[in-house]
């Protein structure tokens, strides 16, 4: 009986969780290119390493409030995209998800934790994640992009490809997306050469 009870309870609990979860609202400004380099983690080594300086100017600006999640460099964003970035993809995953439970209407996080997930093959849990992000702000060409991403990594080409076409629709000249649809054709004629 007691066991019962407690298994009632924590289910209560999971399902108000989920319930706050699934807001249609999101923050206003442009969705952050948070893992485009998630695509190819050989850019995201290249990137990193050409990253420039601060500037004097970031001495300038205020301070990061609670609600401003990744602009600290220890906050769980921003450590989950340390690891993502190091391929360390469960630590990663760990992180994203305090992200995402403690800031359920950060989209980042989100696509973050989706990612996570699909380098891990999680791709049931990944799907759940994207889900929040599109609800939060829409089918956007980062997250179309890295949806498409992660059909690929499925071997679903056919919807990898459509949602591929999406992304570059709605952004043409973005580079991560042509990438992805390079790749795209890469694996579905090394798919045909296989079979």
């Amino acid at each position: 009986m007691r066991m019962t009870l407690g298994r009632g309870i924590v289910a209560a609990a999971c399902l108000v969780w989920l319930a706050g979860c699934q807001t249609a609202s999101g923050p206003d400004g442009s969705f952050p290119n948070l893992l485009n380099s998630a695509v190819s983690p050989q850019a995201a080594e290249a990137s990193a390493s050409a990253a420039a300086p601060p500037s004097s100017d970031a001495i300038d600006q205020p301070p990061a409030t609670p609600q401003m999640l990744g602009a600290d460099p220890n906050d769980d964003l921003s450590i989950g995209k340390k690891y993502f970035r190091q391929g360390s993809y469960g630590l990663a995953e760990r992180h994203f998800r305090k992200a995402v439970e403690l800031h359920p209407r950060d989209a980042e996080a989100w696509v973050g934790l989706a990612a996570a997930y699909d380098r891990l093959r999680r791709f049931d849990l990944a799907d759940r994640a994207y889900d929040q992000a599109v609800g939060l702000l829409g089918p956007t060409p980062a997250i179309l992009n890295n949806r498409g991403y992660s059909y690929m990594l499925r071997g679903d080409y056919k919807r990898a490809r459509t949602t591929l076409m999406s992304a570059q629709a709605r952004d043409p000249g973005n580079p991560y997306i042509a990438n992805n649809l390079q790749m795209l054709d890469e694996s579905a004629r090394k798919a045909k050469a296989i079979n």
